[in-house]
């Protein structure tokens, strides 16, 4: 009789090995695995299925036939361990992080503590089957046994193993003992906060995504046995088990669909961006980077605020002007001057003590307290000592007071510029941005990228990941341009949109910069068509993309964040999380006057690399503002992958052999 064998073709997304994991390159190297594991164990088949009674075959024919027979799965082995080596570890580890990141969670933790024990009796049971078809001198005894306990009703044996791990996938309920697995992944991955987010370093759709190919290749691996234990015991005389392989075949193809089913609906919802969390302790020029003295608090006289001398006026009437002078030789030389403009005067009070901070710091005061009670700043000792500077009265009539402003001043103390120049891979060779970063150069803030070699299918060459270096300029070069090479900060243009960026069909990121739109600083992506199936770019067809809204349009426009009463972000006594969305807008302040006399420049820029697990091209990237309520915050890259759920597939073709029933 004929009996089909049902073969399922599962494509899903796994880890990276030297050329790229994560890769559309290792669905498909599962793919044609399980055609050719298939068609293997078909073959094998062959000489299972003779019209032979074996226990009347002399045992030298019996040891030849299997000989044959070991040596079919023996390649078969030698298939699966190739792919294993470049799945299990990473697998493993991704459900070990996820497992010790869910303290409170406590039956997920429990799930996935059973999904690692149940992988992991699979893969010695595995490794056990290795060895048999490596040597021939195991006793029949040994290897009826082992069979045996493969396709048992034990509630340990391999087939009930995979029917479990199997329903943790596709159960769905609304209480979370019910929920499968993926969903209830997902919703802990989508949260902005925690350790599990944190510490993935992969888009959430990625994780989960790579998460489902370890499970698929530990079900190709049961199924390998359940179909070598199968032969054994047909080999061996313990009986025909015709429709038991034909059952096994189409439950793995069950199991196979709708586990399928299941992660492509998971994965069309979960999130794809990927983002650094704040390191557990920052380091400047390291972790974060940051404008200085682009806005800050800085005290001085109305006589000095205005041409004429005068203290006619009061402090308020002080909202744009210059230092015109240093009356007397008071309090003004004894401070660094401010000889830019000087925005936004306040009085406070007559009479202050000021504690001067360490001139080769990016501060002019470590905290300024007024006679009245009241500080800026925080008053944890005065390395410099106090200055006691008062107020006075001219003629009985005018009261010259000291008044509280800020100092829009350019100069060698204050580093306001970032990179406006192109930045993009090396696209002859073939080279696409995978991570993102800033960095500071030279007083100029660059967007730095990662780059690897594109390969097919979505493949990056991870020999060939390396950060491209950041041009070495100088603002003060000869033609080096504002406003085209670089952008400078100052009162009037100090804004930054806030954007997410996708790449069209068919495109992938090849390149970022900053531009100008009015006062904005405006991100954009650089895209190029390339060929899915050879990985090759086509230079000759990339664009610019952007979103060129303002907060001016008509309609719909361009949203601001807010910053109010802004700390430095390294005071916050918890981790940033995002604050912005798409088509929004933050401007460069000064830190809140009371709680750091206005003194550093907010948002910082978050420095880290931003780089995967496993380096993976790009279908988008975007900045965005990430902080807590009260503090200064950061601005930071964030990265977007290709959506995986439009790649996965499951077919089945069907392969036919020759049974011949055991007489």
């Amino acid at each position: 009789m004929a009996r089909p064998v049902a073969i399922f073709v599962v494509m899903v997304l796994c880890f990276q090995c030297r050329i790229g994991a994560g890769s559309l390159s290792m669905v498909l190297d599962i793919i044609n695995t399980a055609t050719e594991i298939t068609v293997t164990l078909a073959k094998a088949w062959d000489f299972v299925d003779q019209n032979i009674d074996f226990n009347d075959v002399p045992l030298p024919l019996l040891h030849k036939t299997e000989n044959k027979l070991f040596g079919r799965i023996d390649r078969i082995n030698n298939r699966l361990s190739e792919l294993a080596s470049r799945i299990d570890e990473i697998g493993t580890a991704s459900m070990t992080t996820l497992l010790y990141n869910l303290p409170e969670r406590v039956r997920l933790e429990l799930r996935l503590n059973d999904l690692l024990d149940y992988r992991g009796r699979i893969e010695t049971s595995y490794l056990r089957m290795q060895k048999y078809t490596k040597h021939d001198n195991y006793e029949r005894l040994t290897l009826d046994d082992f069979a045996s306990n493969v396709i048992s009703h034990e509630s340990n044996s391999i087939i009930n193993l995979l029917e479990r791990i199997h329903r943790f996938v596709v159960q769905d309920g609304d209480e979370i003992s019910e929920a499968g697995l993926f969903n209830l992944l997902k919703n802990n991955l989508m949260e902005v906060e925690g350790d599990m987010r944190c510490n993935t370093k992969q888009s959430p759709q990625q994780v989960l995504y790579n998460l489902y190919n370890a499970i698929a290749l530990t079900g190709l691996k049961g199924y390998t046995m359940i179909q070598f234990s199968y032969m054994v015991l047909r080999l061996h005389g313990k009986g025909n088990f015709s429709e038991e392989v034909r059952y096994s075949e189409s439950r793995y193809a069950e199991r196979t669909t709708e586990a399928l089913e299941k992660i492509n609906n998971v994965l069309k919802t979960t999130r794809r961006d990927y983002w650094n969390c704040d390191p557990r302790k920052h380091v400047k020029g390291d972790t974060y980077v940051e404008i200085t003295n682009l806005l800050q608090g800085y005290v001085q006289n109305e006589v000095d605020l205005n041409p004429e001398g005068t203290c006619r006026e009061n402090c308020a009437e002080y909202t744009y002007t210059k230092s015109h002078g240093c009356y007397q030789n008071l309090y003004c030389r004894q401070q660094r001057s401010c000889s830019g403009k000087i925005i936004n005067c306040q009085f406070f009070d007559s009479d202050m003590w000021i504690c001067n901070a360490n001139p080769l710091s990016q501060r002019r005061y470590e905290y300024i307290e007024f006679e009245n009670g009241r500080v800026l700043g925080r008053k944890q000792g005065c390395n410099y000592g106090t200055t006691k500077v008062d107020s006075w009265w001219r003629w009985l009539f005018w009261h010259c007071s000291y008044c509280f402003c800020l100092c829009d001043e350019q100069g060698p103390m204050s580093d306001r510029y970032i990179n406006m120049r192109s930045v993009i891979s090396d696209i002859d060779n073939n080279m696409v941005v995978t991570g993102l970063r800033f960095v500071k150069k030279n007083r100029i803030i660059h967007l730095q990228i990662q780059e690897g070699q594109l390969l097919p299918r979505l493949q990056v060459n991870a020999s060939t990941i390396k950060w491209k270096p950041v041009e070495d300029y100088k603002i003060t070069d000869r033609k080096v341009f504002n406003g085209q090479d670089y952008h400078t900060l100052t009162w009037e243009k100090r804004a930054m949109d806030l954007d997410d960026l996708e790449a069209d069909d068919g495109y992938v990121v090849t390149g970022v910069r900053f531009k100008e739109i009015g006062s904005h600083l405006n991100f954009e992506i650089y895209t190029t068509k390339f060929d899915f199936d050879t990985g090759k770019l086509k230079p000759d067809h990339c664009s610019w993309k952007d979103n060129p809204n303002t907060d001016a349009a008509p309609r719909k426009p361009r949203s601001k964040l807010h910053l109010s009463r802004p700390d430095i972000p390294m005071r916050s006594p918890n981790p940033s999380i995002p604050t912005s969305k798409s088509d929004q807008y933050v401007e460069f302040v000064n830190t809140d006057i009371d709680r750091d006399a206005a003194q550093t420049t907010v948002p910082f820029f978050d420095a880290q690399k931003l780089e995967q697990l496993n380096p993976v091209p790009l279908s988008g990237a975007g900045v965005f503002h990430k902080g807590r309520p009260n503090f200064g915050g950061f601005i930071t890259p964030k990265i977007i992958t290709f959506d995986v759920s439009k790649y996965l597939k499951a077919v089945f073709p069907r392969v036919k052999h020759k049974v011949i029933e055991v007489k």
